[in-house]
């Protein structure tokens, strides 16, 4: 830039020295210099106005030839457009070849902008949800009227949650998945799956699951029933007793198994929601002391700490479920003379119940799967307490059905402490009135 503003200078002063010498040979010195300078000045805003047209028709062709500052002007902006239009052309071949590798893709992908107004999506999305060309820049959820896909592009924390499964729109046979994941400035990316062969296949599993143990039930109630009249009776000898009460412990177990394969059956089949009836926890917290009471048989201390008066809404039967199966885990898996601890509290993100014990503990690698069905940290142990591996599972499916989430901490030989976390929208607070009835807020 330096060079330039030199060597353009050098030229006026070449320019002016020529008119004035041209000047003083002619006699007229001033009026020669003014001529040679006002050509100089006319030259160069002739210059720039053909730059400025040649920018306003949208720099179209190669510049215009020019010489002295502006014809190296010109010059760089024609590098600098060629360059330009190289790596515009690079930009469109890489475009090209995202779009052809996202069309070749079986699972849809749609682009949102401005929260959720379609902006692009490939072949699979439009097959799967039904998009046409004219559809651009509409909101996703005229299409897909689902409530629950509704709720779930409207929650902001839509990124953290699970991915949502629902029925393709105007086909109830073909199931989605939906994942959302947003980006930029109010963008998104919706991936869309077809697992209609999977939703069958896990449909067909629960089916199957659910009719045996419902077939298992009568065969199991006829066999305990003749080894309960076996035992209470002088028929069977002496040396059957030990043999017929180890078949009655097997069958109470067989039993207690196929009541938790049909409740984790009805839990998975039926409507998503848990049910909207006030349950008193405080009541809940009681029921399930006496009951682990009864079951530790005197040989742990269960103590119940539930601060304030408060209900979840939700089904009654099922919270009791997912609250008994965590108390009576801590009363299976902790030592004689054992502390249980039962807590309930609430803050700004909602009620917790946690269960606290001194038993065995769990490693940290088993935590992600205790949830899974007959997973077993100690198989060996598990089989002695005469646990079905099923409770933690119920437990998981009620908190599902009850917009909840469980945490575990948890320390090998120390103890182990699950909380339940439900949302502030499923927990009702209770305040004491001067009379000393509660009322609900």
């Amino acid at each position: 830039m330096l060079d330039r503003s030199i060597g353009e200078f050098s030229r006026f002063v070449v320019i002016a020295l020529g008119c004035t010498i041209l000047g003083f040979t002619s006699g007229n010195w001033s009026l020669a210099l003014i001529a040679g300078l006002a050509a100089y000045l006319i030259s160069v805003l002739w210059q720039q106005h053909r730059f400025n047209r040649w920018l306003a028709n949208g720099r179209r062709g190669p510049a215009p030839t020019a010489f002295g500052v502006w014809g190296e002007i010109y010059d760089d902006f024609y590098r600098m457009q060629r360059r330009h239009r190289r790596e515009k052309q690079k930009l469109h071949a890489m475009l090209r070849r995202v779009q052809d590798s996202t069309s070749a893709l079986r699972e849809g992908i749609v682009a949102l902008e401005n929260g959720d107004h379609l902006a692009w999506w490939n072949p699979a999305a439009g097959e799967l949800l039904g998009l046409q060309t004219s559809d651009a820049g509409q909101s996703l959820v005229n299409f897909v009227r689902d409530p629950g896909f509704v709720s779930y592009m409207h929650n902001e924390d839509s990124d953290s949650r699970e991915p949502l499964t629902l029925p393709a729109p105007g086909n109830e046979a073909l199931r989605l998945q939906l994942e959302v994941t947003r980006y930029g400035q109010d963008e998104a990316l919706v991936i869309v799956r077809d697992i209609t062969r999977l939703h069958n296949l896990e449909q067909m599993r629960r089916d199957f699951v659910a009719n045996v143990s419902h077939e298992l039930r009568t065969p199991l109630t006829v066999i305990a029933g003749y080894l309960e009249t076996l035992q209470g009776s002088d028929m069977a000898p002496p040396a059957w007793q030990r043999p017929l009460a180890q078949m009655e412990e097997q069958a109470v177990r067989m039993t207690t198994l196929v009541n938790d394969l049909l409740l984790l059956a009805r839990l998975e089949t039926s409507e998503r929601s848990g049910g909207d009836i006030p349950v008193d926890v405080n009541e809940l917290m009681e029921r399930v002391a006496r009951e682990a009471r009864s079951f530790s048989g005197g040989r742990h201390q269960i103590e119940v700490q539930c601060e304030g008066h408060s209900s979840i809404r939700g089904d009654a039967s099922e919270l009791h479920s997912a609250f008994a199966n965590l108390v009576l885990n801590a009363v299976k898996y902790s030592p004689a003379d054992g502390e249980i601890r039962l807590r309930w509290w609430q803050d700004s993100r909602g009620g917790h119940f946690s269960v606290e014990d001194q038993g065995i503990g769990i490693d940290p690698i088993h935590i992600p799967r205790l949830t899974e069905r007959f997973y077993r940290v100690d198989p060996g142990r598990s089989r002695d307490s005469g646990g079905t591996g099923l409770g933690l599972a119920i437990v998981k499916h009620v908190l599902l059905r009850h917009s909840g989430e469980m945490s575990v901490k948890s320390i090998p030989a120390q103890g182990s402490t699950f909380i339940l976390h439900f949302p502030a929208s499923k927990v009702d607070t209770k305040i004491e009135n001067n009379y000393g009835e509660v009322a609900g807020t």
